[in-house]
């Protein structure tokens, strides 16, 4: 099997985050990114079970990263946009 000198990081975050991630994501090291427009669906019953609410408006921030970084850069970015912030990020 091949082996992959880099990665690819998918971030999605409520809409207007994307910087944020970006700005996490390259003080950890990485160059760049590309920021996409996206909507979730969210299942009704899930919010009324958790009492949460679910912005539908979302955007995906991919970032390829060399293997050697990733993890620090997954890090930073949970660290700074989880979903313990504002951003309710989720990243991969």
């Amino acid at each position: 099997m091949e082996d992959h000198k880099h990665e690819l990081i998918v971030c999605i975050v409520n809409a207007g985050f994307s910087q944020n991630v970006m700005e996490s994501a390259r003080a950890a090291g990485a160059q760049g990114g590309t920021i996409i427009r996206a909507r979730g669906s969210a299942n009704p019953e899930a919010e009324e079970f958790y009492s949460i609410n679910i912005q539908s408006d979302k955007e995906m921030v991919l970032i390829l990263v060399p293997k050697a970084i990733k993890d620090d850069v997954l890090k930073a970015i949970y660290k700074d946009c989880g979903l313990a912030d504002e951003a309710k990020g989720i990243a991969f």
